[in-house]
């Protein structure tokens, strides 16, 4: 299974490797990127399997992906085992 995450271009932080210190960049920069994606995808529920939030929140990733304009964001992904 791929797993996908949100960045910012200019953010030296892997989010999956160091979270702490990518989030760290990402407040302080005044991105907010978590926030951003979670308005963008507010439907995700913790009723839904892994796989299936996994899915909606790259759906949502590749609509900011989509559209966007002032060329902030991209995509960064891992694969990972998948839980049975």
């Amino acid at each position: 299974m791929v797993e996908a995450m949100l960045t910012t271009v200019d953010n030296p932080y892997n989010p999956f490797e160091d979270f702490d210190a990518w989030y760290a960049y990402d407040l302080r920069k005044g991105y907010f990127t978590c926030s951003f994606l979670a308005r963008v995808a507010p439907f995700s529920s913790p009723d839904l399997s892994e796989l299936d939030q996994n899915e909606d929140n790259e759906s949502a990733i590749d609509e900011i992906i989509f559209e966007n304009v002032l060329g902030l964001y991209r995509k960064v992904t891992r694969e990972v085992p998948i839980n049975k």
